[in-house]
């Protein structure tokens, strides 16, 4: 049985960490967050040690280690803050255990460079959750694409709207310098879907960019995208949001949407899967989203300019 850590624990994307790992069998043995709303670990591991403070996570994870106890962590799962993904993951390798990671990976493309000359220091791996790159819908296109003409260019629009209350901008996730902004926090596993998809980004345009929506331009090489995020309620379609609902995603590609809201539940799992037969996503894979995002949060928005997303003009307007 494989023993795992958990940096995190209190976060939103916890609890599918902690599935995954009882899904596939295996043992959460400690977990660690400065919150203590954490009763979720009784559903899934009440046995396992918490603490509040990483200096004592790190004592105890030490003590396993060195006593080679049969609870030392083999791998540590990583659901904290966006800024503080790049030490926990070097923590986790300097620990003797593996890593994996929530989107984003980090902020900035150079730390990537970092992690890869710990990872050979240390032997250990640092895995990455890309759980998009698993759902059958993005395979099937995937697949669609790369059996297709090499030289054709798919028209793409991405728009995704997912509702935030005003707890939002005062928490970390409002913060850029600790978020990344809002094309990183929520859109980065859409800018890594797209580059697996249609192949290496060829250029990278933003029109507009605030605290709660961004838009703009990405060529690949096989696909010219549109795309549009908010957090804004009032970006929802008008209908819509008459009847009630606060989310919209849609992702046509030459007019036809593709149809992916089912089948995300277990991604995780498929994810925790794959990592453990020694087939996760590393850190090479997370490179292109990393220097997409990059370039976007530091990029001057160009307004109503080239191809623009249709949702923009009532937002500039």
């Amino acid at each position: 049985m494989t023993k795992f850590a958990l940096i995190g624990a209190a976060g939103y994307i916890a609890p599918r960490h902690m599935k995954a790992i009882k899904d596939t069998g295996n043992d959460l043995v400690a977990a660690l967050d400065v919150n203590d709303s954490v009763g979720i670990i009784d559903s899934f591991f009440p046995d396992a040690d918490f603490f509040t403070e990483f200096e004592r996570f790190d004592r105890h994870i030490d003590k396993l280690r060195r006593s080679k106890s049969e609870s030392q962590a083999d791998y540590i799962a990583i659901c904290s803050p966006n800024y503080l993904h790049d030490s926990h993951m070097r923590f986790a390798l300097r620990s003797g255990a593996n890593a994996i990671c929530e989107k984003p990976l980090v902020l900035n493309p150079w730390n990537i460079d970092g992690l890869q000359e710990i990872e050979k220091d240390t032997g250990q791996k640092i895995n990455t959750i890309l759980q998009l790159r698993l759902h059958p819908s993005i395979i099937a296109l995937r697949d669609k694409v790369q059996s297709g003409p090499k030289d054709r260019k798919y028209e793409v629009d991405l728009t995704y709207i997912t509702s935030r209350g005003h707890w939002y901008l005062q928490s970390w996730k409002g913060d850029s310098k600790k978020s990344g902004g809002i094309a990183t926090n929520i859109g980065v596993h859409f800018y890594d879907m797209l580059h697996f998809i249609f192949g290496d980004l060829q250029q990278n345009v933003v029109h507009y960019s605030s605290d709660t929506k961004a838009a703009g331009y990405l060529e690949y090489e096989q696909a010219r995208v549109r795309w549009f995020l908010s957090i804004d309620v009032n970006d929802v379609p008008a209908e819509l949001r008459a009847d009630g609902q606060r989310t919209y995603r849609s992702i046509t590609c030459d007019g036809e949407e593709i149809e992916f809201s089912g089948g995300f539940t277990d991604l995780h799992t498929r994810s925790y899967e794959e990592i453990l037969k020694g087939k996760g996503f590393g850190l090479e894979e997370n490179r292109v989203a990393i220097e997409t995002v990059s370039h976007i949060r530091d990029a001057d928005p160009q307004g109503l300019t080239g191809d623009y997303h249709p949702f923009l003009k009532q937002v500039i307007a």
